[in-house]
């Protein structure tokens, strides 16, 4: 089973998932996305395939991970943005690492601190309109000051992506909500990241497991979130991932918020099934456009 710092590492795919219901908020709704991390061992065997059954299902946008200079997947980005075409899906979004964990002892390539002009380059070849960092290792979190290097760091960044008309992202896990002197760490990082450099990819099954409420976070935050992972928390002591609609989070409450929040896009993802990941996201799409689009 590939673990999501290898997925992060070593695929990648590009992304975009727009949905939107008129009783919900006036976005183009033709667009549902998955975040292909959902369909990570499939994807690495036989990428073409993977693609075609997640188009089959009903998902016309994907959200995947760079794999570096000049590949998604491990395939070149021309001959992966014909794959997608190939499927009628659309992939502006992408996760990155921020590159201050070593691989093997070296800089890893492709990240925000190495090789990051490149990246950008790429992003910009295939079409992407968010690149977002996908996670922050154990090595990477630290004290309130090293998140606002972090957060400097993401600045660089940006600018960057804003030459080439891209948008930076955040996505937060829950390791972000554990209090240091008082404060949140996300906090740390909404106040030190300039605002229209840095937004951020909410996801909304980590901020429940943190224990946060996403409304209250949008209200402080107005148009700060362009992009949500939907993903589902089951009803069990563990509060593990389930399918969308199988679980304890109101998506129609949160939806309802998008205005708020500045949404744009969306991503269905589920880190762990119960069985063949299809089964679960046909199900989570299932549930979707019966209910938010």
């Amino acid at each position: 089973m590939t673990t999501r710092r290898s997925f992060l590492k070593t695929s990648a795919v590009l992304s975009a998932g727009m949905l939107i219901g008129p009783k919900l908020f006036a976005y183009d709704k033709k667009h549902i996305g998955l975040q292909l991390y959902t369909v990570r061992d499939t994807m690495a065997k036989d990428p073409a395939a993977t693609l075609a059954k997640v188009a089959q299902i009903g998902y016309n946008s994907v959200e995947g991970t760079y794999s570096g200079p000049g590949k998604f997947f491990n395939v070149d980005t021309k001959d992966f943005s014909a794959m997608l075409k190939q499927n009628g899906l659309i992939m502006p979004s992408c996760h990155y690492r921020l590159g201050e964990e070593k691989m093997n002892g070296q800089a890893a390539n492709g990240t925000i601190l190495n090789g990051w002009d490149k990246a950008v380059d790429d992003a910009a070849e295939i079409g992407l309109k968010y690149m977002v960092c996908a996670y922050l290792a154990d090595s990477e979190r630290g004290s309130l000051d090293h998140y606002k290097k972090v957060a400097e760091d993401f600045n660089k960044a940006g600018e960057t992506c804003k030459k080439a008309g891209i948008q930076l992202c955040y996505h937060n896990h829950d390791f972000e909500f554990i209090q240091q002197d008082g404060k949140y760490p996300y906090e740390t990082l909404l106040a030190h990241a300039d605002k229209n450099l840095v937004k951020m990819e909410m996801d909304l099954y980590w901020i429940t497991k943190a224990k946060q409420d996403p409304i209250a976070i949008f209200n402080a935050h107005p148009g700060r979130f362009p992009l949500w992972h939907i993903k589902d928390m089951d009803n069990t002591p563990n509060r593990m991932f389930t399918e969308v609609g199988n679980g304890i989070i109101d998506f129609k409450k949160i939806f309802a918020h998008a205005n708020k929040a500045g949404l744009k896009m969306f991503f269905v993802e589920q880190d762990k099934c119960p069985g063949d990941p299809y089964n679960s996201i046909t199900q989570s799409i299932a549930y979707i456009k019966k209910n938010l689009v």
